[in-house]
């Protein structure tokens, strides 16, 4: 298996999606039931594939991934090339970006002394929707890209 397996509730959502599978396997609803019983192994190995296939799906269509924690947003921009990263920490301690109160101080202070700004690009190595899902692995998630967009244009900016 190339990635994770869906959750039960995943598989439960896919339903339809789950039974085309099958049928393009010419597996009938019958022959699932009879698989699942006597063959457990099979149909574990059935919804490994699927889960593949539906991780291929969404990865490829992956532009945008936001890890924020309690002092730091890494918001990725993953172009057809490469990836994009701005990296912002913030260096107060008592602070947590993850609270309302602690993204809304970041929001009046962002230009301040306790904010630190990186950005850096790299390379996809051969896979590179194994790429984007290691980064979800260690937290991210998938976004519209909203933050990375707006701090892109402020980076951007000959004013800042």
């Amino acid at each position: 298996m190339k990635y994770t397996r869906l959750t039960k509730q995943q598989l439960e959502e896919l339903h339809v999606e789950f039974i085309n599978f099958l049928s393009t396997q010419s597996i009938t609803g019958d022959e699932w039931e009879t698989i699942k019983r006597d063959k457990p192994q099979v149909a574990e190995e059935e919804i490994d594939i699927f889960s593949d296939l539906v991780w291929e799906g969404v990865l490829s269509k992956v532009n945008y991934l936001e890890n924020i924690s309690a002092q730091n947003m890494h918001l990725f921009h993953l172009t057809d090339k490469e990836m994009k990263l701005i990296s912002v920490k913030v260096m107060n301690p008592d602070l947590d970006l993850t609270t309302p109160e602690g993204f809304d101080w970041f929001k009046k202070n962002w230009q301040g002394d306790f904010v630190e700004y990186l950005t850096a690009s790299k390379a996809y190595t051969e896979d590179k929707n194994l790429d984007k899902f290691n980064l979800i692995k260690q937290g991210a998630v998938i976004t519209k890209g909203d933050l990375y967009k707006w701090f892109d244009k402020i980076i951007a900016s000959p004013e800042s």
